[in-house]
């Protein structure tokens, strides 16, 4: 979003000082949006830092190979496990409440499992 915002200030500030007509001003948005997109790719390796924490924005995955405890069976494929404070639904084979599974993938917010 930041080379949209950048265009858009471009052409504001381009347009104090030349009087055109609200087409051509999209038009010079559009390209300036279009050309500072591979700008900021370049750059943007340089300006960003590894973080501490990169699993932070998809922790489901931090949970793939680990064994839990379910909190509700697996009836239909579909069932709950606990991990912390939060309940996860998980797909899988059916399984009693109980029982331990492990996470062998994720897709979005399903975790599936299969019995440890």
């Amino acid at each position: 979003m930041l080379w949209l915002g950048l265009a858009a200030l471009v052409v504001g500030v381009i347009s104090f000082g030349v009087d055109w007509s609200w087409q051509a001003q999209l038009v010079a948005f559009a390209l300036l949006s279009l050309a500072l997109i591979p700008v900021w790719r370049r750059f943007a390796p340089k300006i960003e830092h590894p973080t501490e924490s990169p699993m932070l924005n998809r922790r489901a995955e931090n949970y793939v190979g680990r064994i839990f405890t379910l909190e509700k069976p697996i009836a239909d494929g579909i069932g709950h496990v606990r991990i912390d404070d939060t309940i996860w639904r998980v797909t899988g084979p059916d399984v009693a409440a109980g029982s331990r599974v492990r996470i062998v993938r994720v897709e979005g917010p399903n975790l599936f499992v299969e019995p440890a």
